[in-house]
């Protein structure tokens, strides 16, 4: 499955949700806010909500600091 993530054409090989995304990529227990297809898809729904080929995704994590 070919997926745009923050403007970068990424391949996978198996069906994805939203959260098993996150954990491929890294980010699982970080907060992050993903937008699919220019849609904010609400975290509740991240276990959900199955990726489709050619979706485009904006995934952003919180950065603290001061």
């Amino acid at each position: 499955m070919k997926l745009s993530i923050n403007g970068e054409s990424r391949e996978f090989d198996d069906a994805l949700t939203i959260t098993d995304l996150i954990e491929k990529l890294g980010l699982k227990g970080k907060f992050v806010a993903v937008e699919r297809n220019k849609e904010v898809i609400s975290y509740k729904s991240y276990t959900v909500t199955p990726l489709d080929e050619g979706d485009q995704l904006e995934i952003v994590t919180l950065v603290g600091g001061g």
